[in-house]
């Protein structure tokens, strides 16, 4: 099937646009003050990014980037924080890319070998907050991404689709669109779903029971289009192994070493098939795709968030945007995506009284009734 490109953007089009945002909007960047940001900064924007700020410059909020007035520290930081933020999961949550050699032991070395692997990946330019474009000179219709850490998941078809998304919480209709070069890695999109990246949570299981209930969510997952990592498949088999769960295939997909991971996913249906868990996963026959699965997850991942399974700002995003935004938004999550929103506004990679604020609200809505009431 063959995904249409949008149409370019046009100033008029980008003018429309900005009447939707929440913020005020000033005189559009030349032509020349485009060329001198690219300049000053090493980067390209991409094509409808600068129709975007020609059209007009949003500014009255600290989230929107000021291309013109704005701090040059402030905006070098903003670039440099996708690239920063992998770094610092390569640090301190061990994430590793698979494309790149095997992971040095010390993690000195580790931190050397991704900062030079990350010096070649396309830029991501600041948009709005924490979302960006890929800065690709010449070219238009890329993905807005969402960005935390190594926590990035997928925002818009195109720079028109986000802004409806962002600010009006219109759900889009188009085939989903990831070609960002090496961060296609984290977001991947096929003809009619919107796919984030894989869940990044830690093992949590203490017991057979928690075990298999964590091999029912990542098969829940599978069902509204998530990825999974199959380390995560495998690790969530050996957690069984060894917390008593027995199927004859268990042992298999805990046994997988690196060069197997091809066969996780088939041995993970196997072991699901064994525990008949299929049966217990529910259909979908209402209005809003995976309507019943969603809710599950949504619990799940606040249970994730409580236990310290989940960080709280990857958690919130994941939950605002397979949960809240595609349930139509139900004014129960409202206050924990405000949360997430405040916490994700900050411009610190981490903030303890936000993140705090995320898990207390998490803790509010698993207390009471599930489904939360409106």
């Amino acid at each position: 099937m063959t995904t249409q490109s949008p149409p370019p953007l046009t100033l008029e089009t980008a003018k429309d646009l900005q009447r939707m945002l929440r913020a005020e909007i000033g005189p559009g960047l030349s032509e020349r003050e485009l060329d001198a940001v690219e300049a000053r900064f090493g980067f390209t924007f991409a094509a409808d990014h600068r129709v975007f700020l020609a059209a007009g410059l949003p500014h009255g909020s600290r989230s929107w980037p000021d291309w013109r007035n704005g701090d040059p520290e402030d905006l070098a930081g903003r670039l440099s924080r996708p690239v920063e933020g992998v770094l610092f999961d390569v640090e301190h949550n061990r994430f590793w890319h698979p494309a790149w050699s095997p992971r040095p032991a010390e993690t000195s070395d580790a931190l050397q070998v991704a900062r030079s692997e990350l010096a070649t990946v396309p830029q991501l330019v600041p948009l709005y907050s924490h979302r960006y474009l890929p800065g690709t000179a010449g070219e238009s219709g890329h993905p807005v991404l969402s960005v935390h850490q190594s926590d990035i998941i997928f925002y818009g078809n195109d720079l028109s689709d986000y802004v409806r998304h962002e600010f009006t919480g219109r759900a889009s209709t188009l085939p989903a669109r990831a070609a960002v070069g090496f961060w296609s890695y984290f977001v991947n999109g096929s003809p009619g779903t919107d796919v984030t990246a894989p869940t990044p949570h830690t093992p949590y299981a203490v017991s057979a029971q928690e075990a298999i209930e964590c091999l029912r969510m990542l098969a829940l997952e599978r069902l509204i289009g998530r990825q999974r990592h199959p380390h995560q498949l495998i690790e969530a088999g050996l957690t069984a192994l060894v917390l008593g769960v027995e199927t004859e295939s268990l042992a298999l997909l805990a046994g997988l070493g690196r060069t197997e991971h091809e066969r996780a996913e088939a041995l993970f249906d196997q072991v699901l098939a064994e525990l008949g868990l299929p049966e217990t996963l529910p259909g979908d026959d209402t209005d809003v795709p995976w309507q019943a699965a969603r809710w599950e997850l949504v619990r799940w991942w606040l249970r994730l968030i409580v236990n310290g399974s989940l960080h709280p700002g990857a958690g919130g995003d994941v939950i605002t945007y397979e949960g809240w935004g595609a349930l139509a938004r139900p004014r129960c999550l409202q206050p924990l995506v405000d949360k997430v929103d405040a916490y994700n506004a900050w411009d610190a990679i981490q903030d303890r009284t936000r993140e705090q604020a995320i898990v207390t609200e998490a803790e509010r809505l698993l207390a009471g009734p599930w489904p939360p009431l409106e």
